[in-house]
């Protein structure tokens, strides 16, 4: 299949991603953060979340997580809401906690 889709990548956009850069998504998360700190990372009903927002409120509701629920590695969670800007917060404060989203 000819993937047709890639001549409308914008330039600089990877066509291709090199799965052995990064060990976890959480990894992954963790580079962009302190790489784009200061750039918006999420955009939603005219509010704007970046990855220095992403990294406080996600080490704050890992806190809350571990401390308050007392939830453990590799404890699952499922992750129930619409695609809102607290998704991401609760998708990346779950990794950060080592918990298994399902």
């Amino acid at each position: 299949m000819q993937a047709i889709w890639k001549q409308y990548y914008p330039e600089g956009v990877l066509a291709e991603i090199n799965i052995n850069e990064c060990a976890s998504i959480a990894e992954l998360f963790h580079q962009n953060i302190e790489k784009y700190r200061d750039r918006p990372a999420y955009s939603n009903m005219g509010k704007t979340l970046s990855y220095n927002d992403l990294d406080l409120l996600t080490r704050n509701f890992s806190a809350y997580l571990s401390s308050e629920l007392g939830l453990q590695k590799g404890d699952r969670i499922a992750i129930m809401m619409p695609n809102i800007l607290q998704y991401p917060v609760v998708l990346f404060a779950a990794l950060r906690a080592g918990l298994v989203v399902a």
